[in-house]
């Protein structure tokens, strides 16, 4: 048993903190561009003026440190060769990931709205896998290339969250001028980059009845069709927001919109979940073994009453526990990483899904944990905006509830440890 990261790996990873301090780092400097990360950024970052949404500047900031990551080669890592990526498997990208979010905030990976310089892109593969060959030739170059296509999540509705087999929107039939269709109406909620966005892939009930799995069918909507209306931009913990709620009222599409088989549209919205979930939990670890790093430096600086904060027992064992979860959680999750990449996909849902989630719920429950333990040890400074650990709280909350909630994932844990899904399951039904 080999504890040790692949050379490669770690080669890589000097690559990357090389192409930061050449070209990430001065960009960020360059213009006062500093504002959108030090006490003013959220300021900085949001059109209070405008429905909260991203200020122009900030995402065409975003657009040009995705741009140099793209020319150097490292934007598109995770991606198949044949799409100008390194074929990057999960465990790489959980070790970027955490590397990432170890530096604290900067442009080179800002979690608030998913960027990185080495990006996800999951689209490109949900386009790959389910879309038609014309689908492909128009969306995946579109999507990478030129930019001309970005792609939305319509999933979640107003009355339903984690239960989408409840959704009330609805797809019927519909021929207009002897061409076949689709007539959808509904609403969606936190249709994430709808303001920027050219397709919305809408989730509709096209048979079936509510509660089934089958019968719901995903459906490329141009963002700009008639019927389709931001509703609100719904202002959140973290601002700035770019999560509307979305009505579509009589939008009708061709055929040819259809993405994936017909009532099969849940296997789309789970495609991508393994990877992302696990990513994620990633990230979240990084930023919790930030915020610990930073409150023991504090700790170690700081002289109240003529001694370091450190020699005070009060101080040092909340963040010896949270050091000991950290230690746990990283061994937790590059096991998990790297099991996935040992088999197909299909594989990842039925053995290993459990695994994903407690990787997952775990690092977010223990990022929010360390954020605030920053801020009590670094006092009133660390509750102000001066430090970042109020901004890494507030952002990494939120995945306590969108990426999977807390519950649905301890209950996909559960589903496996108590044999309702998973091996143990499939072990009851042999015997």
């Amino acid at each position: 048993m080999d504890f040790e990261l692949p050379r490669e790996l770690v080669a890589y990873l000097a690559e990357l903190d090389a192409f930061i301090e050449r070209e990430i780092k001065p960009l960020q400097a360059q213009d006062d561009n500093e504002r959108f990360f030090d006490h003013r950024r959220e300021w900085a970052r949001t059109d209070f003026d405008n429905g909260g949404l991203p200020r122009p500047e900030w995402e065409a900031l975003l657009r040009e440190a995705k741009r140099r990551a793209d020319k150097a080669g490292h934007l598109r890592f995770a991606l198949p060769r044949e799409y100008g990526g390194r074929d990057g498997k999960n465990l790489w990208m959980a070790v970027i990931r955490e590397h990432f979010a170890t530096k604290g905030l900067g442009l080179h990976n800002d979690l608030q709205n998913e960027h990185s310089i080495v990006a996800n892109h999951p689209f490109v593969l949900i386009f790959r896998d389910f879309g038609t060959p014309a689908q492909q030739a128009e969306f995946i170059p579109g999507m990478l290339d030129d930019g001309k296509y970005r792609v939305t999540f319509g999933l979640t509705e107003p009355d339903h969250g984690s239960d989408a087999t409840h959704m009330e929107t609805r797809a019927v039939p519909e021929t207009r001028d002897g061409q076949s269709g689709w007539l959808i109406n509904g609403q969606k909620m936190w249709t994430t980059g709808m303001h920027v966005a050219s397709h919305c892939a809408v989730f509709a009930r096209t048979s079936g009845n509510d509660g089934d799995a089958g019968g719901i069918t995903c459906l490329l909507v141009p963002a700009q069709a008639p019927g389709v209306k931001v509703e609100e931009y719904l202002w959140t913990f973290n601002m700035p927001t770019d999560h509307p709620r979305v009505s579509f009222t009589d939008v009708w599409v061709p055929d040819s919109a259809i993405l994936g088989p017909v009532g099969r549209g849940l296997a789309i919205a789970q495609h991508f979940v393994h990877e992302n979930r696990i990513r994620q939990a990633a990230s979240s670890l990084g930023a919790a073994v930030y915020c610990i790093n930073q409150s023991v430096e504090y700790a170690n600086h700081r002289k109240p009453f003529g001694k370091p904060l450190s020699v005070n027992q009060a101080i040092q064992f909340p963040l010896v526990e949270l050091a000991t979860q950290a230690e746990m959680l990283r061994l937790l999750i590059r096991k998990t990483a790297w099991e996935m990449d040992q088999m197909p996909k299909p594989e990842v849902e039925k053995r290993l899904s459990d695994k994903v989630s407690m990787c997952n719920y775990w690092a977010n429950r223990l990022c929010c944990e360390a954020a605030d333990r920053a801020m009590q040890v670094h006092g009133g400074i660390g509750y102000s905006r001066h430090k970042p650990f109020e901004h890494i709280y507030r952002h990494h909350r939120r995945y306590r509830i969108t990426e999977g909630s807390e519950e649905i994932q301890m209950r996909k844990v559960a589903g496996h440890l108590f044999g309702f899904m998973g091996p143990k399951k499939q072990a009851k039904t042999d015997s």
